[in-house]
């Protein structure tokens, strides 16, 4: 694959109200019908930490959708960083 189209590996900090909010859900909802694999996981500091790995478009697009202002809860930052795809998630799931 090539461009746009080449596969990445986001992980994603989502700081802000976003637990207790249906926020994991939203972002598990947003993923699959972006075609990604991942999870979205609470973490014990509050936030949630997204991980989406499919093409590069897509990802971004998802990446979009968690800065939108349409989330469920409050999103005050979304600090990203970028990876080769390892290939190894099915599904798109909570924790």
């Amino acid at each position: 694959m090539t461009g746009s189209d080449a596969a990445v590996r986001m992980t994603a900090h989502v700081h802000g109200q976003v637990q207790g909010v249906g926020f994991r859900w939203w972002t598990r909802a947003r993923a699959l019908e972006l075609g990604l694999v991942g999870s979205a996981t609470n973490l014990a500091d509050g936030r949630v930490q997204v991980v989406a790995e499919g093409p590069e478009s897509q990802v971004h697009a998802l990446l979009d959708r968690l800065r939108s202002g349409d989330t469920p809860g409050r999103v005050d930052l979304v600090v990203e960083r970028f990876d080769d795809p390892r290939g190894d998630l099915q599904g798109f799931v909570e924790r």
